[in-house]
This record gives structure tokens, sequence and C-alpha cells, in this order.
């Protein structure tokens, strides 16, 4: 690709804002907050060194995409947000939305179309939760086992991660209330379609801690996306939570002795957010990237590189087969038919509007 991509879509951003921005205009270094690991290492390679290619561009890549929320509110406060783009969940993006931490994006003016023109908003559809979000992926959390550690019968139900007679040894779960809640509803008899229901009340939430509390001290908690993996290369749990496509770089890629167990796996999207409170340069150079960084090609070619379904419609048809090892990527997604027999589906508004109470419950929770 040539400089002239970029302008084209330098262009185009000036005709939907009504001003006349030009590169020479745009800030010559950004900031990119993700979540690192192999995540990021494909965001690298389809989005951010392209882009840094055709603009010359300096990008600084900072991993604190899991304290986004926080950092944000108080970059905010103190009237210096140091950030330009940044990766979040769809909650965060609706609760930084809602807070006014987050610009709103006009998708058909300001995100590329589809190939054959079908406006952004309608490549998206119903992914975009937010007026504040742009999705990138959609993704699973979902757990991985070692496959020389569970003996003649691996598990088969997301169940099995509180049963600790059948399965000894130790647990990852993330340090945060999100999935865990659910699963132990799931895993204390309560009906699939219910578990919001009963999460959103205060006995729902001590019946989800207390089936918890059954396997909290075989628990290993981890904050960072790259902390179940490095556990289970090691040997040190025996089944912990993470996003599935961690677990296809440490199975396909580092070959370890892993499986994926896709029992109740909980689909999520991922994607960006423009913080407000820029200068019109870092805006004007942050809208130029995400532009770029999420037009069908571009979520199409991260797909080559981490087992995420790509947001936009468009790009699915353009999912083929890895970078370097030339696997079909498909039968690895999470959308693939084989692994999404029994999904259940993350409710965004239930943890943009419940997320900080049952935070704070969860880490008294923790510090017992």
């Amino acid at each position: 690709m040539k400089l002239t991509t970029t302008l084209f879509a330098t262009a185009a951003l000036a005709v939907s804002t009504g001003a006349a921005i030009s590169e020479s205009h745009m800030a010559k270094e950004m900031t990119i907050v993700s979540w690192g690991g192999a995540y990021s290492n494909s965001q690298q390679k389809a989005y951010s060194d392209p882009y840094s290619a055709m603009t010359g561009v300096k990008i600084i890549n900072d991993e604190s995409s899991a304290e986004a929320v926080a950092k944000l509110r108080a970059m905010n406060e103190a009237g210096n947000v140091t950030w330009d783009v940044v990766d979040v969940v769809a909650s965060d993006a609706i609760r930084l939305c809602d807070e006014g931490l987050a610009m709103e994006i006009n998708a058909d003016k300001q995100l590329a179309p589809a190939p054959d023109g079908t406006p952004a908003s309608e490549d998206f559809g119903s992914l975009r939760v937010s007026d504040c979000f742009i999705p990138q992926i959609v993704y699973s959390t979902t757990f991985g086992y070692r496959t020389d550690m569970v003996g003649d019968t691996p598990p088969t139900k997301i169940c099995d991660v509180f049963d600790t007679k059948k399965y000894p040894g130790k647990r990852a779960l993330e340090k945060r209330p999100i999935n865990n809640m659910e699963w132990a509803l799931l895993c204390d008899g309560v009906p699939k379609d219910k578990v919001y229901d009963v999460l959103a009340t205060p006995e729902g939430q001590e019946r989800a801690l207390a089936k918890l509390d059954t396997i909290k001290k075989d628990v290993i908690w981890w904050s960072a996306g790259a902390d179940t993996p490095q556990l289970l290369a090691d040997g040190e749990i025996v089944m912990g939570s993470t996003y599935n496509g961690r677990l296809f770089s440490l199975i396909v890629e580092q070959k370890q002795p892993v499986a994926m167990l896709w029992d109740a796996q909980v689909f999520d999207l991922d994607g960006w957010i423009i913080p407000t409170g820029l200068s019109p340069e870092r805006q004007a150079r942050a809208l130029d990237f995400v532009r770029f960084a999420t037009d069908t090609q571009r979520l199409a070619d991260q797909a080559k590189y981490i087992s995420y379904g790509p947001a936009r419609k468009s790009s699915a048809p353009l999912v083929g087969k890895h970078a370097t090892l030339g696997i079909d990527m498909a039968p690895y997604m999470p959308t693939d038919p084989k692994n999404a027999k029994n999904t259940f589906l993350y409710n965004y508004e239930f943890w943009a509007d419940y997320r900080d109470d049952i935070d704070a419950k969860f880490q008294a929770w923790l510090a017992k």
C-alpha cells in the first residue's frame, strides 16, 4: 500500500467533519492501548505496522486495557489524557460513553464503508452496542486444560471447573466478577435465561460468591490475558479461563499439551474508543487510524494471526488461513458451529449498570 491510501482516508474524514484535515495537521505520534500478548501482536501486524509504514507516525503501545476505565477517569479528572486510541470490551465502552469519557462516532461518516458500498453502520450491525464503540472482534472467554493432568476423562462441561475431586489441582480465574459470577450461578442450578435476573439481586450475588467459595482455595487469580496461558504452559494449573485466541496460540503455535473447553464459552466484543479531551491534531490522528484499522480488509487480516471473528459482516468471507502456519482458521473461531453448541451470551447493559457495585462486593470477598 502507498501513502495515497491514508490520504484517501484523510480526505474522507475531512468531508465527514466539514474540515480540511491534511496529514500535516495530524499528530506525528500516538499512544494505542490494548491487552498485550498474542492479541496485541495480531493488531500490530494487521493494523499498526501497515499504518505506520504508510504515514510515518510513531506508535507507542500500552498494555493497560484491563484498567482503562479507572485510568481514563483519573486522566480526565487531572485534565491530562495521554492515550489516543483505547481497546476495550463492549461493557467498558458503554460506561466510558455514558460518562462522557469517550467520543461519539458517526459510523457512516467517520468509518470506512464495505467494499461494495454498504455503510459501516449496516456492516457492523448490532455489534455497535454504543455510539462511542468501534467493534473489532467477536471473541470468547473459555477454559483451557492440561491434557496430561486430567486423566482419561477430560472435562466437557463448565461445571467440571467446580469439581475439585474429579479434577484436583489449581484453577485460574480472572480477578473480576464478570463471567465468574455467571458460571457460578449456572453451576448452582440457575437456568441460563435467568442468570442475569438472579445476579441483579443482592441474594443472587451472594449465591454466586458462595459457589465460588467452594473452589476459592484452589484458584490462582489472573489479571493479564497472558497469565493463564503461561500458567498452563508451566503446568501450574490444571485448567484456567482466558480468551480463546490466547489458547489458540498456546495450542497451535506453541504446541503445548492443552485443549479447549468450549462449553458455556462467553461471547463478547472488543473494539476501539477514542478518549475525549484530545487536541484537534491528536483527535484527527486517532480518527484516521481507527478508520483504517476497522475497514473490511484490516479486520480480516487480523484473523490471519489470531482466532477471533472479525466484527464486520463483509470481513467474514475474507478470513482464510493462518499467515505462517497455513491452517484454515475457521474451525478455531468461537463462532464455528462445533464450538458454539452451548454458548453464554454476555449482557453488556447489565454489566454497564451493575459493574461498580458488584466489583466492590467481589473485591471485598476476595480479601476475606
